[in-house]
């Protein structure tokens, strides 16, 4: 795996660490929410890139990524049963994600705000979130994959 996707988790992870994505909340935020916005982040980030870039290339971007996560939760001290079971929960929470958002831009604010409510259940509003990932989708417009792979996009 090539080392250079660190700067692509590392950027989704900062971007994660956002406070603003937590204010609305009603109970603290846990380890699932964060990883509920992580992979939010990660499934715009494939939706714009996958247009014009190579299908092995996020492949292995995807890869990279989910290995980091498998770590993670590694480290929070699931077992090997575990871990296999909440990865297969991430990975189709992510294709879930993918599928809600594929036609974000044609939705208005109420059905953006309606796919977010889904993901995200601990919030008692959720247009301040349509607002952040309708920036969110701009911000990886004006930025090329490669940038991200460089570790060279500004929030």
């Amino acid at each position: 795996m090539n080392k250079n996707y660190i700067n692509i988790y590392n950027n989704l992870v900062n971007l994660t660490r956002n406070k603003d994505l937590y204010k609305g909340f009603k109970n603290k935020d846990t380890f699932s929410d964060r990883l509920i916005f992580f992979l939010l982040h990660f499934a715009f980030f494939l939706k714009i890139y996958k247009e014009n870039n190579k299908k092995e290339l996020l492949q292995e971007i995807y890869d990279y990524i989910f290995r980091q996560i498998e770590l993670s939760v590694r480290e929070i001290g699931y077992g090997d049963q575990s871990i296999n079971k909440k990865m297969k929960d991430y990975l189709n929470l992510l294709y879930a994600m993918i599928d809600k958002i594929h036609n974000w831009d044609d939705l208005n604010k109420e059905s953006k705000n309606e796919v977010l409510s889904i993901f995200v259940d601990n919030v008692e509003n959720t247009y301040y979130l349509t607002e952040y990932f309708e920036k969110f989708e701009v911000i990886l417009l004006n930025n090329t994959l490669n940038s991200f792979i460089k570790g060279v996009i500004k929030h």
